[in-house]
């Protein structure tokens, strides 16, 4: 699950962001265009660069997530070598599922950043394409619960007594042939 708050006691290596990424020499690419880069920002290497420019948890903004003391120290920043097209944006998703597949079972959590800001970010890390996603990369240190809703109910995440919870639509609602 994404999470948006980490334990700043365990510090995301370099070699774990590379063991991460290369998930993405074995992953399906659409024509097999193969056009994705990453930039890979550890606590030591930029990091401070990043959030500053990312929004985490848009959809609840009365917190200011990620608290203080909990922000994430380690980024895999998704660019590409071509101007992101439909065909790129499945490479996209499927580099970025597969990614946090790798953390989750190297012990680490992660999280899906779209919200931020691509010029400043390519130009704070000199990047030499356009960056797509930032996925923040750490040792989780929230608890999140998946609610099972019907489809017509609110999808909003929100947070209630410390714990994350994150409304998803029941297998009945999402098959169309469903009896």
């Amino acid at each position: 699950r994404s999470t948006r708050g980490y334990k700043k006691a365990y510090v995301v290596s370099r070699a774990e962001l590379e063991r991460i990424a290369s998930v993405c020499t074995r992953i399906p690419s659409a024509r097999n265009q193969q056009v994705l880069r990453m930039k890979l920002v550890t606590r030591d290497s930029g990091a401070d660069k990043v959030l500053p420019l990312a929004k985490m948890g848009a959809a609840l903004p009365e917190l200011h997530l990620p608290f203080p003391g909990t922000e994430p120290e380690a980024f895999i920043i998704v660019c590409s070598t071509i101007e992101e097209n439909p065909m790129v944006d499945i490479d996209l998703g499927i580099a970025a599922q597969s990614m946090l597949l790798k953390a989750v079972e190297m012990g680490l959590n992660g999280l899906i950043i779209a919200a931020f800001n691509r010029t400043k970010l390519q130009e704070a890390l000199a990047l030499p394409c356009q960056p797509l996603l930032v996925i923040a990369i750490g040792k989780g240190d929230e608890k999140t619960e998946l609610v099972p809703i019907a489809e017509d109910e609110s999808h909003a995440y929100y947070r209630k007594e410390g714990v994350h919870y994150v409304p998803k639509v029941r297998l009945a609602d999402l098959l169309l042939d469903h009896a």
